[in-house]
């Protein structure tokens, strides 16, 4: 069997205790794929060994029913190259993903779906752009073997939309073959749905991003997990991707916008009613203004306040984890310190 960790470096950590670093860490989601695993595992090992790279597999069942956990068990036990992660049910490929970049080692991390569909041979010539001083190289399918109306069409559309509304224009979001740096990943929390948002989250963070063009091939086992149901969970996941790119640090700048607009039409209404009602002696009582004013002064203040209350949240979620808002590439100086 193959050992992944041959020439992988050695550092400590602050306690003392010494870890292997493998050059790359290859994070596998599974989820009721047991036929295609013992292919895709030795797919991976070729293609990295032959290109001497150190590494390591973890593959991390998400709840499958297959049988697929108890492969990838037997497996971790006899291989070296090989972490098996498995989780408790099916918790979601964002999980799965996030679960594989907590166990994940590697100077750089690399993900593919477990389908056989991405090809393993093409994770050098991502890690090979990696290097080039890229923090996120993505997979592009550009010749896709899926079915054209139900995945090939609405892709090409929500692909388009997710490039316009974040500003991170890519061929092909959906695509699992991407390689990262470790310290990017290390700067993402994932949650929700949001793995095929990986990209712009780490556009977020002041990555650099390319996209290169990969091999795909037709499913071979099993049907796919996809149906055109996630299109309006895309969306959703869209419009938070796109608060958090604009205003992750300052709500108050769009609720508050938005209060003080409602509040200043509400005034004005109010203002034109108490001259009608005091000048011209006209009655306001039964005019549809006088609710619109009411309800836009109302409106106004409330979205003050959640501008407020995500405000205290902000300072929390980044004070409370000594998180910084602003993220460094590097420091030079002359002096070494």
């Amino acid at each position: 069997m193959r050992n992944g960790l041959v020439s992988a470096k050695v550092s400590e950590d602050n306690q003392g205790i010494s870890a292997i670093i493998p050059d790359v860490s290859v994070v596998v989601p599974v989820h009721d794929e047991v036929e295609s695993l013992p292919l895709l595992l030795e797919a991976i090992a070729s293609s990295l060994s032959e290109n001497n790279l150190s590494y390591e597999i973890i593959c991390v069942d998400d709840g499958s029913t297959d049988g697929s956990d108890q492969f990838l068990k037997e497996q971790a036990q006899t291989r070296t190259d090989l972490k098996a992660v498995i989780l408790r049910r099916n918790y979601g490929q964002t999980a799965a993903m996030a679960a594989g970049f907590n166990y994940a080692l590697g100077e750089a991390i690399v993900t593919l779906d477990a389908d056989l569909q991405n090809d393993p041979a093409d994770i050098p010539m991502l890690l090979a752009k990696l290097a080039e001083g890229y923090d996120l190289v993505s997979g592009w399918r550009h010749k896709r073997q899926d079915a054209v109306v139900s995945r090939l069409l609405p892709s090409k559309i929500a692909n388009w939309l997710i490039g316009k509304i974040t500003g991170v224009k890519l061929h092909d979001y959906g695509c699992s073959l991407k390689a990262y740096r470790s310290e990017v990943v290390a700067d993402m929390n994932l949650y929700g749905e949001l793995h095929r948002f990986l990209p712009a989250l780490a556009y977020i963070e002041g990555a650099r991003i390319t996209e290169i063009p990969v091999r795909h091939h037709s499913r071979r086992f099993g049907r796919s997990k996809y149906g055109i149901w996630r299109t309006f969970r895309v969306l959703m996941d869209l419009l938070t991707i796109s608060f958090m790119k604009k205003f992750l640090t300052r709500p108050m700048h769009v609720f508050g916008l938005l209060g003080l607009a409602s509040i200043i039409s509400g005034t004005g209404i109010g203002i034109y009613l108490t001259f009608i009602k005091l000048v011209l002696g006209q009655m306001i009582g039964n005019r549809p203004l006088l609710i619109l004013a009411v309800l836009l002064l109302v409106t106004g203040v409330q979205l003050f306040c959640f501008g407020l209350l995500a405000e205290l949240l902000m300072r929390t979620y980044h004070e409370s984890q000594g998180r910084p808002i602003y993220r460094v590439r590097e420091v030079v100086a002359k002096n070494g310190n």
